[in-house]
C-alpha cells in the first residue's frame, strides 16, 4: 500500500506538557512566513517517521497562521503514533505535514453549538470554541475527563473570555459536576447543533443519548480519533473487479481490499488504516459494500457509491471498484 506523504515542512517551535500524558506541539513554517490558512475543526496528518502519518486537530484559532499547534496523547496501546511524537520528535526537529483538512466544520446557521469533549477531544472543539467566541457565536462547551490531572488546556481555558460557557466534568470528581447528557440535551434551545469528539465510547454515549431524544441526524457532528473494535468472526471472501481493466482480484477472510489490492501491484493511498481519515476512499460501480469505518455518515453510506477499502468490506460477492 503506498502512505500519502504530507506537503509541508514544519520546524517544532515548542513542546509543552499539557497534562499527564498530554505534550502540545507548536509548528512553524521552516523560513518564518505563514502557514496556509485553516478552519476550525480542521486536522493535519503528520509524518511522525518514514511509513508513519497520523492525523492530529489543530487546537489554535483559526487566525493563527504564524503557527499550528497540535496536542497528541499518548496511548497506552499506540501503534507507533503518539509515543514517536512524545519520545522521538523534539523542539528545532522538522516534520512533514498535510494542508488542513476539515471534515468536522461548523454549521453556518446553528443557533447555538453544544460542544461536548471526551478527553484528547478537546482538541478540534477547543479551536471552535475560540472561533465562536470572536465570531460572536452561542455555544457550551462540555469537557469530560478522568480527573484535574488528566485535563488539558486548564489554565488557558480558565483564562478565556469564554470561561462561563466551559463545564468541567471529572470522573473522579463529586456526583453533581458529572456530566447528565440527557439533561443537556433536553435543555438545549431550538436549533441547538451538538459537535463530539473524544473515545469513541463516550461519542457513543452522546450521540445514542441525542438519537433516542429524537434529534435529528443532520444536528449531530462527530470526529472520531480511532476506529472501535471490530468483530472479524464472520468475514467472508469476496472479489473486487477494477472497472478500467476488468481485473478481477480475490479478497480473503484475512485481508482488507487495500491489502489485497497492494499484493496484486495495485496501490491505494492510506493514511490512518482504520476508517477514520477518507484517505482511501474510492468509488463503487456495482455491488453493496459493507460499511465499517467511521468516516462517512449515515446518509453517504446509505447511498453505497463509495467505501473505505482499508477497512469496509462487502456484501456482495462482488464490488466492481471505479480503479
Amino acid at each position: 500500500m503506498t502512505i500519502q506523504i504530507p506537503e509541508l515542512t514544519v520546524r517544532i517551535a515548542a513542546k509543552t506538557p499539557e497534562a499527564i500524558d498530554i505534550c502540545s506541539f507548536e509548528l512553524a513554517s521552516v523560513d518564518g512566513s505563514d502557514l496556509p490558512r485553516f478552519t476550525a475543526g480542521s486536522h493535519i496528518d503528520v509524518q511522525v517517521r518514514s511509513g508513519l502519518v497520523r492525523q492530529y486537530s489543530l487546537v489554535n484559532h483559526p487566525s493563527e497562521t504564524h503557527r499550528y499547534r497540535i496536542a497528541v496523547l499518548r496511548e497506552p496501546t499506540s501503534r507507533g503514533g503518539s509515543v514517536g511524537m512524545h519520545d522521538d520528535v523534539h523542539v528545532g526537529d522538522l516534520l512533514r505535514i498535510s494542508h488542513a483538512k476539515n471534515h468536522f466544520e461548523l454549521h453556518p446557521n446553528a443557533q447555538h453549538c453544544l460542544l461536548m469533549a471526551g478527553g484528547i477531544g478537546v482538541t478540534p472543539l477547543l479551536c471552535m470554541a475560540e472561533k465562536l467566541a470572536t465570531s460572536g457565536g452561542d455555544f457550551t462547551l462540555h469537557y469530560c475527563t478522568r480527573s484535574r490531572s488528566r485535563t488539558a488546556f486548564t489554565d488557558r481555558l480558565a483564562s478565556a473570555a469564554f470561561a462561563p460557557r466551559v463545564r468541567f466534568h471529572f470522573d473522579d470528581g463529586p456526583a453533581e459536576q458529572r456530566l447528565d447528557v440527557v439533561t443537556v440535551l433536553a435543555e438545549a434551545a431550538i436549533g441547538t447543533h451538538v459537535y463530539v469528539c473524544g473515545p469513541k465510547g463516550f461519542m457513543d454515549f452522546v450521540l445514542g443519548a441525542a438519537r433516542a431524544a429524537g434529534w435529528p441526524e443532520d444536528r449531530l457532528h462527530a470526529e472520531y480519533f480511532a476506529a472501535g473494535t471490530q468483530d472479524h468472526s464472520t468475514d467472508m471472501a469476496f472479489e473486487v473487479e477494477l472497472a478500467t481493466s476488468g481485473r478481477v482480484i480475490a479478497v480473503s477472510a484475512g485481508k482488507t481490499v487495500v491489502q489485497a489490492l497492494a499484493e496484486d501491484g495495485i496501490e491505494i493511498p492510506t493514511s490512518c488504516e482504520q476508517g477514520i481519515c477518507g484517505t482511501c476512499l474510492t468509488r463503487i460501480v456495482a455491488g453493496v459494500p459493507d460499511h465499517r469505518d467511521a468516516y462517512l455518515t449515515a446518509d453517504e453510506k446509505r447511498q453505497n457509491d463509495c467505501f473505505l477499502p482499508c477497512c469496509s468490506r462487502a456484501r456482495t460477492p462482488r464490488l466492481i471498484l471505479d480503479i
